[in-house]
């Protein structure tokens, strides 16, 4: 790497919510990002223009998790488009953001809920990490979103908590076998968080929104981009002696 060629992070489903929020930090911190989005380009390209506003870089790709056929093209297109950007022919961050959440009690849930949740949250998490694995640097990062109900329970959670846990017995495994190269492996388990996922609910939802705020030890829900400073944070040198853990971000829910 030259010394002007910056460091890049690869943010999955960064063109809104939690993602954008976390790609908008780390360009902060002097990263150039790379947003995935699946559907939305306008909104991926929005989500550039506002990271090159305030002085950062960043460009977008098209990715859908639950493609996995697609990861090598994937892989082999994001080379080339941060390689001709940046002069990089790696990568340093891998923020696994993207997922899906279907929430509803046992006997409701139905074979194509299953395959939804855990072919795109842990199938697709698994095999993207697998496809970028070899082009993260020496010393690079792998953080994985996570959620506080991996530690606390709720009727209508089950498909999803387990898909995240997954992914957090996935964070240990990974932090041994890549280690050898430097590469930290953690995963980041927010709490109630107003954001637009699973339809927005806790960002419009005034009466849901009091009920978690009431959980919590800080008496509110979070903000998106408290969750992102928080993996801005470990994926920067301050906690370079972290690895294969699960940091939970949630103001202290259900303690």
């Amino acid at each position: 790497m030259s010394g002007n060629a910056p460091r890049i992070a690869v943010v999955t489903g960064g063109n809104r919510g939690l993602g954008r929020a976390t790609a908008l930090s780390l360009a902060a911190r002097g990263f150039a990002v790379v947003l995935t989005y699946r559907g939305d380009a306008a909104e991926a390209d929005r989500a550039v223009a506002e990271i090159q506003a305030a002085g950062g870089d960043a460009l977008t790709a098209r990715l859908d998790l639950g493609d996995v056929a697609s990861f090598a093209s994937f892989a082999d297109s994001l080379l080339r488009d941060i390689g001709e950007r940046w002069g990089r022919s790696g990568i340093d961050v891998l923020v696994n953001n993207a997922g899906v959440g279907v929430f509803g009690l046992l006997e409701d849930a139905r074979v194509d809920d299953f395959e939804a949740v855990m072919g795109t949250n842990v199938r697709g998490t698994f095999f993207l990490i697998q496809a970028l694995a070899p082009h993260i640097g020496e010393g690079g990062r792998i953080i994985t979103v996570s959620t506080s109900l991996t530690r606390h329970v709720s009727a209508g959670t089950s498909l999803y908590a387990a898909s995240k846990a997954a992914l957090e017995a996935l964070t240990r495994s990974l932090a041994v076998e890549l280690g050898p190269r430097g590469i930290r492996v953690n995963s980041i388990a927010p709490g109630p968080t107003a954001t637009d996922f699973n339809g927005g609910a806790m960002r419009d939802d005034a009466g849901l929104r009091s009920t978690l705020a009431a959980q919590t030890a800080l008496g509110r829900v979070g903000q998106a981009d408290e969750i992102a400073d928080a993996i801005a944070a470990l994926a920067s040198d301050d906690l370079r002696w972290v690895t294969a853990e699960r940091l939970e971000v949630s103001g202290g829910t259900l303690l």
